[in-house]
């Protein structure tokens, strides 16, 4: 299983390295927020492809 965090728009533009450097190596998900509220996730390519495998 993948170990999630939420990052604010703000921090996710300081941050954005360290965000993908996690993402990569570390296989962490993070989902993107706006005023608290989720609006996009950043999530391993293995995890994307799979999920788009199951689309079809």
């Amino acid at each position: 299983m993948t170990d999630t965090n939420e990052i604010s728009v703000v921090d996710l533009r300081k941050n954005l390295a360290d965000v993908l450097n996690d993402t990569a190596v570390q296989g962490k998900t993070f989902y993107v927020t706006r005023n608290g509220r989720r609006i996009a996730a950043i999530v391993p390519v293995p995890l994307a492809e799979r999920s788009e495998q199951a689309q079809g």
